[in-house]
């Protein structure tokens, strides 16, 4: 399972893929990144990818890599990062309450990116990776979760990212408790990650309607909203102005309140952490009225970021295609941001303070869309370790 076992599709690049491939013939990202199996070059969207993708899940079944379950169950899936500990339920989430709005989203998907998942499942008849999904906590599911998270696990292990994973099967009886106490108790879902799997599996679906094969649900797995650890997602930027770094400080003084500081990460919303090199990091917070705080998508530090720095300062006005702008997940700390800037390939690093659970929901609930890059999930699902196929 250690080998199977590898990081979502979209967390690494072809290159990083094919590095942590390399040699290990049992990794799924053959399965999700099939052109890491092509010669170098060879279009990652390309009908020569798909097919690969699915001879590769082809031959990890064949191999016994992957094994169908005997009967239907739910999988109790347990994660642990540092001192972070969070445990949901394997499962598959219905289209339809997707489509009607029960399973609430937060983010505009990208057309290419929905074709590429979609054109993914279509070409293996199946859910490869699972959606990330949420709820608000309700102490009698949790209960019923500690109770089948005492016994030993089936999978226990630890990734090459230092997070361990843990799983129990759920059948019988047990599942469907299980079952009816969300259907009783939870009226809401929530996506974390995985805005494009879910737009997609609802389009293979829709696409495949009547056929009667069991593309009704999509795979997800499902935390409680206490459980969540969301890190900051920052921002890099490449001043297309030129402006060396006295000009840039001078720009931010005129909007915000800038002073130094040693500690790179923001301790409150409304204040960003600001380096421009050479090793000193400041502290840029928003004036009094300068946002409405009352609001619950303006008040996003997101939000805020680009309407008092990226879109005045800088002229970045779509930061979901403006090529000045780039997204360094908090995972890699103030490091991450420190070493492009000091390389050259950006010219000021903000480090944001994490968007909350109760944000996301908020805004989820309001049928708003969070501005792109507003969370980081960790730790992730790691992909292989479930396949739903239809």
């Amino acid at each position: 399972m250690e080998k199977v076992a590898c990081p979502p599709y979209d967390v690494v690049s072809t290159e990083e893929a094919r590095r942590l491939a390399a040699g290990v013939a049992e990794s799924f990202l053959h399965v999700t990144r099939g052109e890491i199996d092509l010669p170098p070059g060879a279009d990652p969207y390309g009908e020569g990818v798909y097919a690969k993708c699915r001879d590769n899940l082809d031959r990890m079944i064949a191999e016994g890599w992957l094994a169908q379950d005997d009967t239907p169950q739910l999988y109790i899936y347990h994660q642990r990062m540092g001192r972070h500990r969070q445990t949901g339920v394997v499962c598959c989430a219905s289209v339809r309450d997707y489509l009607e709005g029960r399973i609430k989203k937060h983010e505009k998907t990208r057309p290419h990116k929905e074709d590429d998942r979609t054109r993914h499942m279509q070409s293996l008849s199946a859910h490869a990776e699972p959606v990330f999904l949420t709820y608000r906590a309700v102490p009698a599911i949790d209960e019923a979760i500690e109770r089948v998270a005492t016994r030993d696990p089936v999978y226990d292990f630890e990734s090459t990212d230092g997070v361990l994973h843990r799983l129990w099967p759920v059948g019988g009886d047990a599942a469907w408790a299980l079952v009816q106490l969300f259907d009783e108790r939870v009226d809401t879902l929530y996506v974390a990650d995985g805005h494009h799997r879910s737009a997609a599996a609802a389009r293979v679906h829709e696409s495949l309607r009547g056929d009667g094969r069991g593309h009704d649900g999509f795979l997800a797995v499902i935390f409680p909203h206490d459980q969540m650890n969301i890190l900051a997602y920052n921002r890099l930027v490449k001043d297309g102005a030129g402006r060396d770094r006295a000009a840039l400080l001078a720009a931010l003084k005129k909007r915000l309140d800038v002073v130094t500081t040693d500690s790179p990460a923001p301790d409150v919303h409304g204040a960003f952490g600001i380096y421009l090199g050479g090793g000193q990091w400041y502290r840029a917070t928003a004036l009094p009225g300068t946002y409405d705080a009352r609001d619950p998508v303006a008040a996003l530090d997101g939000q805020v970021c680009q309407d008092l720095i990226l879109g005045p300062v800088f002229g970045v006005h779509d930061p979901r295609l403006d090529q000045q702008l780039d997204f360094v997940g908090g995972v890699h700390g103030a490091a991450g941001l420190e070493a492009p800037v000091d390389a050259g390939e950006a010219d000021l690093a903000i480090f944001l303070h994490p968007t909350e659970m109760e944000q996301v929901m908020t805004v989820s609930d309001l049928g708003a869309v969070l501005p792109p890059k507003s969370t980081w999930f960790e730790p992730k699902l790691r992909s292989g370790l479930f396949v739903h196929r239809f």
